[in-house]
């Protein structure tokens, strides 16, 4: 396959999306590979009943063994894990959430939208451990100050050093009685509260926000069902030159070439297309001169339901007015200035108030559980962590060369484990979570701290990070490949920590960022 394109973009999602949004609109010819097809929602989705599908949405067994978030009426959009088979240890499992489809991921994804602090990017400054960013809030803020904006995102700005303020649109909506009450027993113990800020633009994705725009300069090309095999290499001048790929349906193999290549096929499916590239110069993955690519996978501990405690005025349906009802987010309050003695960094909790407890909270059977579950609907306060995992070399992806997928392409390993910094964290946040809740004279119904198996969080990050050492790091302070100019990966790969933030506010502006570098590069003529 001939193209006339300047630039190879693999990944339709946050990265990929964000790097053809900014590329094309400034004149430059992009190809886009996506490993999944294109998707008209208005036209191919269709309302059933759950006696309507053929397993009364269960699921077919075992198709999706490691996605909790899949049902049978959104099956079209999560990978099929018979065809694409990943490993890990017996006893320590990950759950790797994928969807193959123009738009990635972005197409499900919650919409919170935090920034990074400097307590991430230079968290070796301030505890120790780990590694810095080669870049700091300030280089990385101008275009946050661009994205957010650009996907409408909603909030309060608090004036918190780890939750830098944002380019938001002001969220002024009030606070329920027992929300209320709730925050002010936070702020009794020094815990800082606020409004979520989540994008609010038009289903903000890139399937609708970024794509379109790029489309319309005609400027970009997009090639659905594309399965990236491996990306070439030029052996007389050592850059990338293109890429093979097979053909979804019809497994049939083509070539493209390119200029530059930018890699946004999410973390794991990126760095696993890296690990497949060999050749002479790079035996052990494509720009992995280093030995780095794929270690340091991190996501973030997640505890579902950390403390669901009852409201005890709303009993029996006796809720008074503006008693019940909306949430908040809980900033990051441990090691900020005073270190926790049983762990590093720190956690964050969405909570909610409505709603009822989940039927496994209910200590009753028959009538006893209708009568006891009737009592406390609609009267629940809910809590969820998300606590920041520490980056850790032993963490980490390889290719098995044993297992492939359906296409014949070598599938990942994946070894990952939590420490007991993340089971520390999550029983502090079980307690604090108690206190908060007690303290707002709320009956505590369940508390737990058990975390979710690695990956569930859907926030995998690390195995190609970013770095000032070329001996330590694949990419620099510009998400370029120190061995290979004319390569770029700009997904969570290149992520050296992550705090308890959702990562795809950061993934959109280091892409904007990248991408704008790879135009003054090539006005310079260096690309």
């Amino acid at each position: 396959m001939k193209t006339d394109h300047d630039v190879l973009i693999i990944g339709s999602g946050a990265s990929g999306g964000m790097a053809a949004y900014t590329l094309a609109k400034a004149g430059v010819k992009c190809l886009m590979l996506d490993a999944g097809p294109s998707v008209d929602f208005e036209k191919q989705r269709s309302m059933k009943s759950a006696w309507e599908l053929p397993y009364r949405n269960f699921n077919r067994p075992n198709r999706f063994p490691h996605i909790t978030q899949a049902s049978e009426f959104d099956a079209n959009l999560w990978i099929d894990e018979e065809k694409n088979p990943y490993t890990h240890p017996e006893g320590d499992p990950y759950y790797w959430v994928r969807i193959r489809m123009i738009g990635g991921k972005m197409n499900r994804w919650g919409r919170a939208s935090w920034r990074l602090s400097n307590f991430e990017f230079k968290g070796k400054d301030h505890d120790g451990h780990g590694d810095n960013w080669p870049i700091s809030l300030q280089d990385l803020s101008p275009f946050y100050d661009r994205c957010e904006p650009l996907f409408r995102v909603s909030g309060r700005n608090e004036g918190l050093p780890q939750l830098p303020d944002g380019n938001l649109i002001a969220d002024q909506s009030s606070d329920s009685l027992s929300i209320q009450r709730f925050i002010e027993s936070a702020k009794k113990l020094g815990v800082p509260t606020t409004k979520a800020r989540r994008a609010t633009g038009t289903l903000a994705s890139s399937l609708n926000l970024l794509l379109p725009d790029a489309l319309a300069t005609g400027n970009l090309q997009v090639v659905p069902d594309a399965i990236v095999r491996e990306i070439t290499v030029d052996p007389k001048t050592g850059l990338v030159n293109g890429a093979n790929f097979v053909d979804r349906r019809n497994k049939r193999d083509y070539h493209v070439t390119a200029k530059i290549i930018i890699l946004g096929a999410s973390t794991l499916e990126s760095t696993r297309l890296l690990l497949n590239s060999t050749c002479p110069r790079f035996s052990t993955g494509l720009a992995n001169s280093s030995g780095v690519l794929g270690q340091y996978l991190f996501d973030q501990i997640y505890v579902k339901n950390t403390v669901t405690a009852v409201v005890p005025e709303a009993r029996a349906g006796k809720a008074p007015k503006n008693l019940m009802g909306g949430g908040g987010y809980i900033v990051r309050f441990r090691n900020i200035k005073e270190k926790h003695p049983k762990f590093l960094r720190g956690y964050t909790y969405d909570f909610y108030s409505g709603g009822g407890p989940q039927p496994a909270q209910i200590n009753a059977y028959g009538a006893d559980f209708y009568k006891k579950f009737q009592d406390v609907n609609g009267t629940c306060f809910g809590m969820t962590t998300m606590g920041e995992v520490l980056a850790r070399k032993e963490n980490h992806v390889r290719i098995n060369p044993d297992l492939k997928d359906a296409w014949g392409i070598p599938c990942l390993h994946i070894q990952h484990r939590y420490t007991s910094n993340e089971y520390n964290m999550a029983e502090d946040a079980m307690n604090m979570g108690i206190e908060m809740a007690k303290g707002a004279g709320f009956e505590i119904l369940a508390a737990h701290k058990e975390v979710v198996p690695p990956g569930e969080s859907i926030h995998e990050l690390g195995t190609c990070r970013m770095g000032s050492d070329a001996n330590t790091s694949v990419l620099n302070k510009w998400n370029q490949t120190h061995d290979v100019k004319n390569l770029f990966v700009v997904d969570g790969s290149s992520f050296v920590s992550g705090g308890a933030q959702n990562p795809t506010l950061t993934i959109l502006s280091l892409t904007m960022r990248a991408s704008e570098y790879i135009l003054e590069q090539k006005r310079k003529g260096d690309l």
